[in-house]
Parts: structure tokens; C-alpha cells; sequence
């Protein structure tokens, strides 16, 4: 059995009979005014962090979403675009989309606002996405990159990246390490299919991301997820393992590399009303300003003592200097 029918066998039996300990870490559940999250679609939460962001979705977006789960981010997508077909939700496992299906019947029954015919549920495989090019704003998935191996990562995000509109954003909660996985880890296909042994470092994460061609990329959180001990998982070490929510936005690749924001910050504090560095980043004096890792580079090799540049946060909520 390949790790891929691992994790559709998992996922069926998720879908059949709703797994609340499936994840350790699910996502938050939004308090949104006049939203109602049904019973079985927190039953079925299966994710590690959140894709819902209220700043990427303005203006009625196109939505897709991949790996639909039991239906409750596309309910919480949908009501930021409350129009037949706003949002796309694909997915392999036959079971997984009709248990959504039915779920969505029950947030009718609970939300005047929702009707069924918002979400657009569509047998697909997240290696050849059923989305034309270029049509969607925002494309969204949770805990699923870390399952695919090497060359199906590189093809998944690649795929993310056609059904994109120019400067449209992919936005993803994912496990991580802080190290490289084991070989025997790394190679066990029912961890795999629990989002454990695909996990990658941060920098690989983000290098698979701008490989693909993504300029600009937003780490927004990272939060602890679960230990891989000795005692319960082949490993002879700890391995600590965080949810990092970041978004991968389609802009042009800028000349000098991606822009990669993980939350660093730069303060101007000199004799001047502001520094600017002639090269499109102005400091107003003792107010702090988001920096992407390159700009923090640049401004620190330029030796001032009148500019303190923060250390990651790996928390960023827009703002910055690209």
C-alpha cells in the first residue's frame, strides 16, 4: 500500500466514523456574527491550525479549498462569499465529500444566511486540481502538503500555483520540525497520513513555496503541536513538531529573491525625522515597521547604530515594507 492509499484509507474511516482525537492541535473555530458551526463539522475538525483570514478575504473572493474535511472551513470561507459556486472544495475520498454534503444541510439548518449551493464540491486530487488557470483569489489547504513526498509536494504546490490568479494567496497550516525526520520516520506511511513524518524544517517548507515561483511569503503563527518521544515512535530523539500558518501570495519574483516575512521588525531612532534607504523603505523615527528577512539583511549590513532590527516573531499580520 502506497503512503497515498494510507492516507485515503485514513480519511475514509474519519469520514465514516467522526475522529475527534484524528488531530491533537484543530483549527480554531471563528466568533462570527450570525455563524453557526454544526456539532459534526467540529467532530470532523481535522487540521492543525487555521486558513481563515478575514484580510484575504475581502471583495467576495473565488475560493478553493483542498482536502474538504468535514466542511467546516468552506462553511467559514463561505461566509465571506455567500454566492453559488464562491467557493470550491476538492477532494479525493468519496466519503469525505458526501459527509460534508450532508453536513452542509445541518448549516443550513442553523444559518439563515447559508445554502449548500455556496460550496462547490468536486472529485479532484490535489496533484491535478479540476480548476481552470488563473481563476482562483484565494486557495487554501490544511494538513496536507506535509503528507505528499518530495516530488508530490513540488507538483501540489505547483498546481496551487496555476489555479491562482496573479497575485492571488495560498494560505496553509502545516505541521513542522526543527529537524530533518529519520529515514524510518520519514518512511512510515500511516505517520505520513497523520500529518507527522511528511513534516519539513521551516526553511524547506518556505523553499519548496518559493521554488514554485511565490514572491512574497507570510509566516503569520507557529504553535506547538506534539512530541514524537522514543517510547511511542521510532525515533532515538525528541522531536518537537509546531502548526506554522503562512501564506504564499503570487506575486512577481523580485530580482534580489522571494520577500519572506517571519515577523522581524526594524526601528529608526536617529537624529532625523525618518531614514529612508533609497531603495523604497522609509523608517519614520521610533515607529516600528514589518520587514521581510531580506530588508532586515540589507538594513543591518548597512552597520547604523540608529536602526534596531528585531528578531523573528514568526507572527505577521501584514503591513510590511514590500
Amino acid at each position: 500500500m502506497s503512503y497515498l492509499e494510507a492516507t485515503n484509507d485514513l480519511y475514509k474511516e474519519a469520514a465514516l466514523t467522526p475522529d475527534v482525537g484524528l488531530c491533537c492541535t484543530t483549527n480554531p473555530i471563528w466568533e462570527l456574527p450570525g455563524l453557526k458551526i454544526p456539532k459534526i463539522m467540529q467532530e470532523m475538525n481535522y487540521g492543525c491550525g487555521s486558513t481563515v483570514n478575514a484580510r484575504d478575504l475581502t471583495n467576495n473572493p473565488k475560493m478553493l479549498y483542498v482536502g474538504v474535511g468535514g466542511g467546516m472551513e468552506l462553511l467559514q470561507f463561505s461566509y465571506f462569499n455567500r454566492q453559488k459556486g464562491g467557493v470550491v472544495g476538492v477532494d479525493v475520498v468519496d466519503e469525505m465529500l458526501e459527509a460534508s454534503r450532508k453536513n452542509f444541510i445541518e448549516a443550513e439548518a442553523q444559518n439563515d444566511w447559508f445554502k449548500s449551493e455556496f460550496v462547490d464540491l468536486k472529485k479532484g486530487d490535489a496533484l491535478n486540481l479540476p480548476v481552470e488557470d488563473n481563476s482562483i483569489d484565494v486557495a487554501a489547504q490544511n494538513c496536507l502538503f506535509n503528507i505528499f513526498k518530495a516530488e508530490d509536494l513540488k507538483k501540489a504546490i505547483e498546481e496551487m500555483y496555476r489555479v491562482l490568479k496573479p497575485h492571488g494567496r495560498l494560505v496553509m497550516s502545516d505541521p513542522t520540525c526543527e529537524q530533518p525526520m529519520n529515514d524510518t520516520l520519514r518512511n512510515d506511511d500511516r505517520l505520513r497520513a497523520l500529518c507527522l513524518s511528511g513534516s519539513l524544517p521551516i526553511d524547506e517548507y518556505v523553499k519548496a513555496l518559493t521554488d514554485a515561483g511565490f514572491g512574497t511569503i507570510e509566516i503569520r503563527a507557529r504553535k506547538p503541536y506534539r512530541i514524537l518521544d522514543p517510547k511511542n515512535y521510532p525515533t532515538e530523539e525528541l522531536i518537537y513538531i509546531e502548526s506554522i500558518e503562512v501564506a504564499a501570495i503570487k506575486d512577481p519574483m523580485p530580482e534580489d529573491g522571494p520577500c519572506v516575512f517571519t515577523g522581524k521588525a526594524a526601528i529608526y531612532y536617529g537624529d532625523e525625522d525618518y531614514f529612508d534607504d533609497k531603495k523604497g523603505h522609509v523608517l519614520l523615527k521610533n515607529q516600528p515597521i514589518a520587514v521581510c528577512d531580506k530588508t532586515a539583511g540589507a538594513l543591518a549590513d548597512l552597520g547604523r547604530n540608529d536602526i534596531h532590527i528585531s528578531g523573528s516573531t514568526f507572527h505577521y499580520d501584514g503591513g510590511g515594507c514590500c
